[in-house]
């Protein structure tokens, strides 16, 4: 058996019997089991009542310990042997490679395998009608915020989430209602599927919150973007619904394709639904709703920030679509508590507040900032920054993030880890940017690791100060290391 991607891509299911074994496997064994994603898939076949092991190369906390907890043996380091006893069927992370030698005794052995989106269809979608959340920005807090309103509204739905919402502390759930909510990732499946992720979900309902280049690694540039996201939009059923950013440009003219309901949302006067208003206090942000021109309603939520707000209208949108009662769809915004690691607080200790926040692409950064600048416009905004992602080690976005901080009133940028990943041609870099912001009248400061960095931060912050961090990486702990010297 060879790894052929043109196969795998038309038959997303189980394969039948292979070498004498069962078409329902009782072993299913995961490469790359500590992957966020993978590790909550693993979860779930868990509790489904399937043997479960796993393999990886970075066997280390937090998914280590939830694995442990699972009762999942985990394999620390990829080999032929973690494939003995041989399993029914092996899910194959799209951290693996061709040349990875577990994989290779995968194909020695000829035994069924499946890519994660696909094990994801076969085995947490299944017959359940799919929510799919896409776009470049946002998938993660409004994924959270639909799988809250349908859980408030009694409909007990499955989600699979690429973070830890708040209101239920794990990023999967079965659920036994007909709604199954997933994060629609552009990112490709697997080393023998170059595919889009979201292709594999089956998608009835799509949220589409915005398309920019990203994922520099994988995509050449905007258009090679834009086509995954057609692909998406041709794969919807005509009984299924579109919901689209049509504050968005390129989403404006793409979804003129789609055979399907469409319903447009955001800020501008041209979306069927449309922000008329938003008023920030201390505990809550009041946003008024107007649909087709019509005074629609006004709710409270925590969440703050035009972004955020612009993707919690598109949860109100799918929520009507659904017909979800609305005492139940405003109780849910007003309880929802967010999302781990998107604008949460860790602690406040002496007046300075840590805030913890995964944006890495520039305009995510941007957003951030400005977002919580506004929320809180009398307290210094110190901006803390790790370019960690395949893209921000990248130099494609050099002149974009010197746009990224102008609402910050100090930044600090760590110099990007790895970089030795990328060619020298290709490297971003923090001193540029540094320069760039300095020019602009910002005060900003380059560090070469994160220690130099938290002592700047420890002898330079005061009471008031906000302190913001963003990486979509551990930081080396910084967060809680700061806590804690403060």
């Amino acid at each position: 058996m060879s790894f052929q991607s043109e196969k795998m891509s038309e038959d997303p299911g189980l394969r039948p019997e292979l070498n004498g074994r069962p078409e329902k496997p009782s072993h299913i064994h995961l490469m790359g089991i500590c992957g966020t994603g993978m590790a909550s898939l693993a979860g779930m076949l868990k509790e489904q009542g399937y043997g479960v092991t796993g393999s990886d190369a970075n066997v280390y906390p937090p998914m280590s310990l939830l694995l442990e907890s699972l009762g999942i043996p985990v394999f620390d380091g990829y080999g032929p042997g973690n494939l003995s006893p041989e399993p029914d069927m092996v899910i194959v992370g799209n951290v693996i490679t061709r040349v990875n030698p577990e994989a290779a005794e995968l194909s020695r052995l000829r035994l069924p395998y499946l890519s994660f989106p696909q094990a994801i269809r076969q085995f947490a979608i299944g017959d359940k009608q799919s929510i799919v959340i896409s776009g470049t920005h946002g998938k993660t807090t409004t994924s959270s915020l639909i799988a809250w309103i349908l859980e408030t509204a009694g409909m007990d739905p499955g989600f699979m989430i690429g973070g830890i919402p708040r209101n239920f502390e794990t990023n999967f759930k079965l659920g036994q209602g007909r709604y199954f909510v997933i994060e629609g990732d552009e990112y490709d499946s697997a080393f023998f599927d170059k595919g889009p992720k979201f292709l594999h979900y089956n998608p009835l309902f799509v949220i589409l919150t915005s398309i920019e280049f990203d994922h520099a690694d994988i995509y050449r540039d905007l258009d090679h973007v834009v086509n995954s996201f057609r692909r998406l939009i041709d794969l919807m059923p005509t009984d299924g619904c579109l919901i689209a950013n049509g504050d968005d440009e390129t989403i404006c003219r793409e979804i003129k394709r789609a055979a399907c309901r469409v319903e447009t949302y955001g800020f501008g006067k041209g979306n069927q639904w449309q922000i008329a208003d938003m008023v920030d206090s201390k505990a809550s942000t009041a946003v008024e709703v107007v649909q087709g021109g019509q005074a629609q309603t006004t709710f409270e939520t925590p969440l703050f920030g035009r972004h955020n707000i612009s993707n919690l209208l598109s949860a109100v949108v799918l929520a009507h679509v659904l017909g979800v009662p609305q005492d139940a769809l405003f109780r849910a915004l007003k309880t929802f508590k967010g999302v781990k690691r998107r604008q949460e607080i860790l602690g406040e200790k002496k007046g300075i507040m840590v805030m913890d926040d995964f944006a890495h692409h520039p305009t995510a950064v941007k957003e951030t900032v400005q977002a919580v600048k506004q929320k809180y416009p009398h307290r210094r905004l110190v901006v803390v920054f790790e370019p960690r992602s395949n893209s921000s080690r990248r130099n494609i976005f050099q002149a974009q993030y010197a746009g990224s901080f102008d609402d910050g009133d100090v930044m600090m940028i760590r110099e990007p880890p790895m970089m030795e990943k990328i060619p020298v041609t290709e490297r971003f870099s923090v001193g540029q940017l540094v320069s760039d912001l300095r020019t602009k009248g910002l005060e900003a400061h380059c560090f070469a690791d994160t220690d130099s960095l938290l002592a700047s931060l420890l002898s330079g912050t005061r009471a008031g100060d906000i302190v913001l961090i963003m990486s979509n990486g551990g930081f080396d702990n910084l967060h809680q290391r700061l806590l804690k010297a403060i």
